[in-house]
């Protein structure tokens, strides 16, 4: 399954936060499963990061960078088709930055491994 990591899954997962199922546990470490982390989630990190409101041992660069290469969690960068579906989906969330990731997994077929009840509301499969 080709996944696509939502902010919180990545943190808590490398936190070991109880709060983590069972079942991502296992969607994460399933080397069957190809991982991704979207550059719209390293922004939420960067802009968290400067306004105090996540506390990281390092800046966000070096944290998602060392993250991303131990856990083999590939880049998504954001592109235009993603950016430009935004407008199709209902406001059944005001995050903007889970929507795009909402937006992100339709257009590129990734199941979003997320614990937020919200995403799961939109047509995209939700691991968790």
């Amino acid at each position: 399954m080709r996944l696509l990591l939502d902010t919180v899954a990545l943190l808590w997962i490398d936190s070991d936060d109880a709060r983590v199922s069972r079942l991502a546990r296992e969607c994460f470490v399933d080397p069957a499963n190809e991982l991704f982390f979207s550059a719209v989630s390293a922004w939420e990190i960067a802009i968290k990061y400067s306004l105090g409101r996540l506390p990281l041992p390092c800046l966000p660069a070096d944290f998602v960078a060392a993250k991303t290469r131990a856990y083999k969690v590939s880049p998504l960068p954001l592109d235009e088709e993603s950016a430009l579906y935004l407008p199709r989906l209902p406001r059944l969330h005001s995050d903007p930055f889970d929507r795009m990731l909402v937006c992100q997994s339709i257009v590129h077929g990734l199941a979003i491994l997320s614990p937020d009840a919200l995403i799961s509301q939109y047509p995209v499969r939700v691991r968790w």
